[in-house]
């Protein structure tokens, strides 16, 4: 297997195409890179902004520049040694007629080749599509039909619906009952947008209607929707694979499985959650996963337990917030259950009617009951999913749904069909099969919008901790924890991926940075906080004042048009919050009080205030150290585009702006380019980095990590292969000087003056 030492993320679309990539491998190369990490690639819904809506997974994005283009692209890398990681969509496509395969389905109903493909409820008698802007009945006397290149379509004012069968005259001649004739004898259903609350026909990727299943479980299925990726794993274009939203499979592990028989020792992530004292399944024959639990383990270590027990008093002080956050969690599962999934709840609902019924316990129970027991379960449940198949349930998952139901049992008066829904979903039969195998589809997509897309809204004590992976409440990991984790992961993940920012984090790492330094200057932070209530008009509460001074910190001025983005930002933190403002129906009023408010903050600080001069110092002394974890700790470290210098980017679309290659490329030669200390930096230190790794592979690779006798306040350890050795000493809370001690320094490498450095590295070999 040839493994990556280290890959770079770059994001296709908005001007990245196939050649601009290829004109960037030369700096790729001289930065020290091993691979290209691309965006999804295969074509997706017209002006596609990620790729993650892929419409023929078939063919390559022909405005990117097609299959011919993707060619020169991996010709330019091979021919300066690197490498190209693909990342996969295999849960879901767009659901939308500008999918092939959903579009011969429409207008061919069962009959269609790909009808099988699709993750589509059987029990439905048509496909609903939820794209009308006001009941069918309303739209009815704007329709027609109109001939397409494939056939006749229903033309709606703007969408063309494919037609299944021949239109009659009449029906052409817009005669409104032989046009209602003709819609009621199609495979499909329009309906209004806002019906999809309640019910949809499609199994869809989290509340995201525009996204359906795709049934990569079925053999078939399977082959067309990676024909293409195998044919380029085949010619050598494809050199790893990254495989998004793992847990949104029916059979992970079965998918994994027969991908690894078809791409052998091609080098596998997934993008895989993993929650407290969670680890991968054993059997699963992959590398890792993305590294999100890297990204959790540096915050947690950098963040000074001291200090954030004094920003949670002044949090609770000024917002006067004390619920737990598990009771904000579990809140927030109750509402995303019953709103933004409500549509899923009730087909898991008449899936455990239909096993209650022929049950001669289950028969007596309600339907609000069975409700209620879904609802209480799904939001007890304390990780993604479990890996439960049509045939076998393990041991371990059993345990987890019995803790779980009996957990969430302890909540109510009465425990009701929980202990009946555990018994359900712990036998492995025929007949709960369905049930038990959408369930753990459904709690993924629960946890996540209820966590990361909600409570990390609504509790916001320390924004570096409302991270992907990690958890509002988590707390300061210390030197001895994190050795204890870095020392599990070279055990049990040493060759998964690590990041530090991503196109899904919802923060870059020096933005996180900046956050997490206010831990270890609180009281300057009490300050800012009361200058931005001074400048927030009464309609806007504390907690989001708070919410905003964090986020104004964790930005650099002069990094675009820091007004304008944070007014973007502080609308979608409102609606995501969920609590005064939704994406379905926002409070225009608050909203523009919020943009008021934080336009006012940019213009009155065109420049940082004075009295948070002490935690920019802390940000940029932890990014630094930062930089160094994450090109040292056990796994192949991920850099996001743009991070080789500071990055201080909000969540996405913030974090997708274009970047200046152009500068890092003359600024690897010319480093005084950079105006900013820390973005020299951190250059000099990633690039330095990463040559030594991928001079040095097996170091990385197999290399142990243990760790070095340190004083106080000091993180030290030992990358060590037969007579190779780096020593890493970072100055967390203590001196620069202190690094004296661990780190001689007549024999270190980096930096080449070490004088008020918190990063020493010494390598021999």
């Amino acid at each position: 297997m040839s493994l990556p030492t280290a890959t770079y993320r770059l994001q296709f679309r908005q001007g990245m195409d196939f050649d601009s990539a290829a004109a960037l491998v030369p700096y790729l190369a001289d930065l020290g890179v091993s691979h290209l990490y691309a965006s999804p690639l295969f074509t997706a819904v017209p002006g596609s902004t990620h790729g993650y809506d892929v419409t023929d997974p078939g063919e390559i994005e022909p405005s990117l520049g097609g299959l011919d283009g993707l060619r020169r692209l991996s010709e330019a890398l091979k021919g300066r040694g690197l490498g190209l990681v693909l990342d996969i969509v295999p849960n879901h496509m767009a659901f939308s007629v500008d999918t092939p395969w959903l579009r011969d389905v429409l207008r061919h109903g069962e009959k269609s080749r790909y009808a099988k493909h699709f993750d589509l409820d059987p029990a439905a008698e048509r496909i609903r599509l939820p794209w009308l802007p006001a009941p069918f009945v309303e739209v009815l006397p704007q329709l027609k039909i109109v001939d397409a290149e494939d056939g006749p379509v229903l033309d709606t004012g703007g969408l063309q619906v494919p037609l299944c069968g021949t239109p009659s005259d009449a029906a052409r001649d817009g005669d409104l009952e032989a046009l209602r004739e003709l819609y009621e004898a199609q495979p499909w259903q329009l309906v209004h947008w806002r019906t999809e609350n309640d019910i949809l026909s499609h199994r869809r990727f989290f509340s995201v209607t525009g996204l359906v299943g795709v049934r990569v479980e079925d053999e078939a299925v399977f082959e067309d929707v990676h024909r293409l990726l195998f044919q380029l794993v085949d010619e050598g274009i494809v050199n790893g694979i990254r495989i998004d939203h793992v847990d949104g499979l029916a059979d992970p592990a079965g998918y994994l499985d027969r991908l690894r028989a078809r791409v052998g020792d091609t080098p596998i992530w997934v993008e895989k959650i993993l929650s407290g004292p969670e680890t991968l399944p054993d059997a699963w024959p992959i590398e890792g996963t993305t590294g999100y639990v890297v990204a959790r383990a540096l915050s947690r270590l950098l963040t000074d337990g001291e200090g954030l027990e004094r920003i949670a008093e002044d949090y609770r002080e000024a917002t006067g917030r004390t619920d737990a956050v598990e009771e904000i969690i579990q809140s927030a599962r109750h509402q995303v259950m019953t709103q933004d999934l409500a549509a899923e709840l009730w087909t898991l609902h008449r899936l455990f009617s239909e096993v209650a019924a022929a049950d001669p316990r289950g028969c007596e129970f309600g339907p609000e009951t069975l409700r209620e027991a879904l609802v209480e379960f799904i939001s007890a449940f304390p990780r993604y999913r479990t890996y439960m198949t049509a045939t076998r349930i393990s041991e371990a998952d059993k345990a987890l749904v019995r803790a779980t139901a009996e957990r969430a049992a302890a909540r109510l008066i009465d425990p009701g069909a929980l202990p009946f829904l555990a018994e359900v979903l712990t036998h492995a039969t025929p007949a709960t099969a369905r049930l038990r195998l959408r369930l753990q589809q459904v709690t993924g997509a629960a946890v996540a919008k209820s966590a990361e897309d909600t409570a990390f809204y609504r509790e916001v004590r320390l924004l570096s901790a409302n991270e992907v992976g990690g958890e509002p409440d988590d707390d300061p990991l210390g030197i001895e924890g994190f050795h204890r984790a870095m020392e599990r992961r070279a055990e049990h993940m040493p060759l998964g991926l690590s990041l530090t920012s991503s196109h899904d984090t919802k923060r870059s790492e020096d933005a996180r940075m900046r956050i997490a330094a206010i831990t270890y200057e609180p009281e300057c932070f009490a300050a800012w906080f009361r200058i931005c209530q001074g400048f927030a008009p009464k309609r806007l509460n504390a907690n989001l004042v708070w919410y905003v001074a964090q986020t104004f910190l964790a930005m650099e001025p002069g990094d675009g048009d820091m007004a304008e983005r944070l007014a973007e930002h502080v609308v979608k933190a409102l609606r995501e919050a969920k609590s005064e403002s939704f994406w379905t129906a926002p409070d225009v009023a608050l909203e523009e009080a919020a943009q008021d408010y934080v336009r006012r903050l940019a213009q009155h600080f065109p420049r940082h205030a004075r009295e948070v001069d002490a935690i920019i110092t802390a940000a940029d002394r932890l990014s630094l150290i930062q930089t160094a974890l994450h090109l040292t700790v056990p796994g192949i470290p991920d850099l996001y585009q743009g991070t080789e210098l500071a990055s201080h980017a909000l969540t996405d679309p913030d974090n997708r702006r274009a970047v200046d290659f152009d500068l890092r490329a003359r600024a690897l030669k010319s480093p005084d380019l950079l105006p900013r200390k820390l973005d020299r930096q951190k250059l000099a230190l990633t690039r330095d980095l990463l040559c030594l790794r991928r001079a040095e592979p097996e170091l990385f690779l197999t290399g142990g990590y243990h760790r070095l006798p340190a004083p106080p306040g000091i993180c030290a350890y030992e990358r060590r292969s037969g007579a190779k050795r780096l020593r890493v000493g970072l100055a967390i809370s203590a001196e620069a000087r202190a690094l004296e001690e661990v780190i001689q320094t007549p024999g270190t490498w980096w930096p080449e003056d070490p004088a008020g450095s918190p990063v020493r590295l010494s390598f021999e070999g």
